[in-house]
This record gives structure tokens, sequence and C-alpha cells, in this order.
């Protein structure tokens, strides 16, 4: 049965974003980090408050609050870790893993290391050391003021980096940015199958990088939202095709890299994205969070109070996630090692998909 995609209006809560490259100098100061140890709190339940999910290489579950710091589940037992134990902020924007099983945060006020045992807190070097390295670890802080581009941390220092004036930077400027926050901001990183990495901003639409330059693409109806405010991009993915989706499935779009118009932009055409009303409802876009795609070709995408919408080709299944009564409002989706989806709540907690519906997560 075909559902229709309602448009989501998306802006606020989330807080504001940017970013793509620039060129400073490299600072040789090295940085110091601030370790304590950091064992956890034992609870009994999750908070409501959780935006992310992540599973660990030993099987553990991550659950990363907005204000309530990130839990740990392992099967059995809650811990719960915060500025107590050495967070820089108790609001989690990203969780990651090394390929030596240290996992790190991105916190609304920095970005913190955990070995098992301590947190440890990386301090930014301002720098334009832009490489793309295998191992390199790539970072963004959602909501932080003043932010005008990703992190990327080498394993020994985390650098600062500023992504390119951007060819509509004087235009936008004149009409007025919200004082608030970057439109350079960083809101969503992606990695596509070339090795690229993709910064989705507030404001300006996408910087690729691919280890040599750095090129935007723009396009109002995949950053400005129905009501006018900046929706930024905040989901970006490549298909088994080739296609990418961003944002929206109104279009998709294929990109010539070998080819450059300009040095600062990259060259694309549009095509039609998922027919009709899988795409619109009343006339207004559909906005998405989070996109996946399954190896079957399935396309999942998370909506901000419509649920999670799965699409197979040729038809539209929504599912509406509720807590009760009450409709959740979705930050992410995730997959974790056993294909199962996940999706976090701005106020309802988490909620996993039992292959018919979104469940509430109460371990």
């Amino acid at each position: 049965m075909r559902m229709k995609i309602s448009s989501i209006l998306f802006i606020v809560s989330l807080i504001y974003f940017a970013a793509c490259s620039a060129q400073t100098t490299h600072s040789s100061i090295q940085p110091t980090a601030d370790q304590i140890d950091a064992a956890g709190d034992t609870v009994q339940k999750l908070g409501k408050h959780l935006w992310y999910i992540f599973q660990d290489s030993k099987g553990n579950y991550w659950f990363a609050s907005n204000g309530e710091g990130v839990y740990r589940y392992d099967g059995k037992y809650i811990l719960r870790y915060t500025k107590k134990e050495g967070l820089s902020s108790d609001s989690i924007r990203q969780i990651q893993e090394d390929r030596f099983g240290n996992i790190y945060f991105s916190t609304l006020q920095g970005i913190n290391k955990f070995d098992g045992s301590r947190i440890t807190s990386l301090h930014a070097i301002p720098s334009d050391d832009w490489k793309l390295e295998d191992d390199d670890m790539w970072f963004y802080m959602l909501g932080k003021t003043n932010e005008v581009g990703p992190y990327r941390y080498d394993g020994k220092h985390l650098y600062q980096l500023t992504l390119p004036k951007h060819y509509l930077h004087d235009e936008f400027m004149q009409r007025g940015i919200n004082p608030f926050f970057s439109p350079y901001e960083v809101y969503s990183i992606y990695k596509d199958k070339q090795g690229a990495m993709w910064f989705g901003t507030s404001v300006f639409g996408a910087c690729r990088f691919d280890g040599k330059s750095l090129k935007w693409m723009y396009e109002t109806d995949i950053t400005i939202a129905p009501n006018g405010g900046s929706f930024g991009i905040r989901s970006i993915l490549e298909d088994s095709k080739g296609r990418f989706w961003i944002c929206n499935t109104n279009q998709q779009f294929e990109f010539d890299f070998s080819q450059s118009e300009k040095s600062d932009r990259l060259i694309y055409k549009k095509t039609k994205g998922i027919p009709g009303d899988a795409t619109f409802e009343n006339g207004k876009t559909a906005f998405y969070t989070h996109m996946f795609e399954q190896p079957n070709g399935d396309l999942w995408f998370v909506s901000w109070v419509n649920g999670v919408y799965k699409f197979d080709g040729k038809t539209v299944q929504n599912f509406k996630v509720m807590d009760g009564n009450e409709t959740a409002s979705l930050v992410s989706l995730y997959q974790d090692h056993a294909g199962v989806f996940w999706a976090g709540s701005t106020d309802h907690g988490v909620f996993r998909f039992n292959g018919i519906a979104f469940e509430r997560f109460n371990p």
C-alpha cells in the first residue's frame, strides 16, 4: 500500500549547523588531555531524551542522550556516564569506535575518548591539515556555537578544520544570517563508496573532500524547509546504483567527480526520485534526518513526526512510531550488527523494530 510521505518541519530543538573547507596555519602546539577514571553509575532504566544509538564491536549498545549523558547496555546491566565521569557535556552528538576498541563521544562542548576505564578530553588544534587517511575519525558538534567545519582525529591529534568560503557566502550574509549559529556548521558526515567525505551544513548545502580538494553542491529545495527556515543537510546516502539521496526523496543526484565546472563546485545532474505521493503531501517536500539502504535495495528514511518509511522500489510503507498514545519525534535511525533498526527520539527514549513495528525499548 502506498502511503503519503508528509513534510517534516524539523528545524529547532535539534539546533543550528554548517561546514566545508579552508586554509589556516598548522599549529605546532600539542594538544593536552584530561583523564578521569570512569566506572559509571549502574541505573535501573534508560532516560527519555535518547537521540542516537550505537553498537560497539563487543555487542554493547550505547545510547546518546541530550542532557543526560550516555548509557551503555551490555544485555544485562545499564551503566550511565556523565560529566562526573569526565564527559565534556551531558549532551552527546556522535558515538564512534576506533580499531582498538576505544569509544569516542562528540558532545556539545568537546570530544572525549573512553578506553574502557578512563575518559579523556581531546583538545582541538585549529588547522588547515586536510588529509584523508583510512584510520582517521571525523566529528562534528551539533549545536555548538561558532562552528566552522568538521574535526579530524588521526589517533594522536584532533584538528579543528575550517570549510572553504562558499560561493554564495556574500549573498547569504547580505540577507542577514541568524547570529546564534554559523552557516558552515556541520549537521552530518558521510563517507561515500569512493572513500570521500561529505559534510552536510546548516545553510550552504554539502561539501565533499576527496583527499585533494573540497567542492560544494547547493540546491535550495534540499536545504530550505517548506516553512522557509533552513533544514540543513542532515542526511546523505549513496545507494547501490551510485545515486545520491540528500535530505529528501523528491530527486536523486548523479555526480560526475571527474569533471568540475568551477574549482569549488561539484558537477551533477538531477533525476526523478520517489514518485508523487511518496515524496509530497499537500505540495510540501518531505525531509529526512537519516537514510539507509538494505542489501536487497530497500530504502529506509526517518522523519521528524511521521515515523519511518520504507521504499521497496515500487511502494512506500509507513511505520508510525508511538509511545502509548503519543507520537514520538524522531532524531535518528540506526541499524545494528544483526540488521535490526533502532530509532532515537527527543522525549520518548529509543525504539526497536520487531519486523512489524517500532516498539519502545525498555531493557
